[in-house]
């Protein structure tokens, strides 16, 4: 690595550990910055979820108080379903050509893009018409379906995903609101440290970027939670937005036409 990518990733997983510690979205800017070092886009989604993984296993940490034995063994099939579909993601990005994906990288950062800006309205509109309280087996049930396809995306690429799952946890009843961001890190959680194993055995990390961006997000991550209390979450939500645009615009224009 050159002084000045070390400078860029660097601070672009101190950016994107404070942004997730505050309202998610940190994939917006250290998954590109890797691919503006050059990395193949498949290694750069790899290194990404290696760099960013430990904050969110701290996070769930933070959240245990919220995370009760009974909420666990009544979303157990989640867990499960999680593990498995993560596995499934993460299988496709690892067979999949490099150039492919970066065809579909635009329109993944769009998808995530879309979702971020939606999806707190949509988890207010679900908790609305959905007073159930606590999660039934029925519930649980028809719910899992859907949890398997939000985990292999996880494990396939993940930006955004965390809006997805506060929203079906809306569904199953869920109405305390650290309960639900607790299950969602779990959740998340155990995707992405699926995803990390098998991106390791199949040696698709570039080690120095992602130690580097580790300690990046750690720092990020630490400052981020310090001052989460002091910021508007309106302002860093329209801000990650600002960024995600910004990124979805630039490499629809890089992979369509600029080639």
């Amino acid at each position: 690595m050159s002084s000045s990518q070390i400078v860029l990733l660097f601070s672009a997983a101190v950016a994107g550990g404070a942004i997730n510690s505050v309202a998610g979205g940190g994939g917006f800017i250290a998954f590109p910055a890797l691919l503006f070092t050059g990395m193949p886009p498949v290694n750069a989604n790899a290194t990404n979820t290696i760099a960013l993984w430990p904050g969110t296993l701290a996070s769930t940490g933070a959240y245990r108080r919220a995370l009760s034995w009974k909420l666990l063994r009544s979303l157990l099939p989640l867990i499960v379903i999680t593990f498995l579909g993560s596995t499934a993601g993460a299988f496709l990005l690892l067979h999949t050509p490099q150039t492919t994906f970066m065809k579909m990288v635009p329109w993944l950062l769009l998808a995530a893009t879309i979702l971020f800006s939606f999806g707190s309205r949509m988890t207010a509109w679900i908790r609305q018409r959905h007073p159930i309280h606590g999660p039934g087996r029925a519930t649980v049930i028809s719910i899992t379906f859907l949890q398997l396809c939000v985990a292999i995306y996880i494990g396939y690429f993940g930006a955004g995903v965390g809006i997805i799952m506060l929203a079906l946890l809306a569904i199953m009843g869920l109405e305390d609101i650290h309960a639900m961001n607790g299950m969602k890190t779990l959740l998340a959680t155990c995707g992405n440290g699926v995803a990390v194993v098998m991106f390791i055995f199949a040696h698709a990390v570039y080690w120095p970027q992602a130690l580097l961006m580790v300690c990046g997000a750690i720092v990020g991550g630490y400052g981020g939670a310090y001052y989460a209390q002091k910021t508007n979450p309106r302002v860093v939500r329209y801000i990650i937005l600002a960024i995600g645009s910004s990124m979805t615009a630039y490499f629809f224009w890089k992979v369509y036409v600029a080639g």
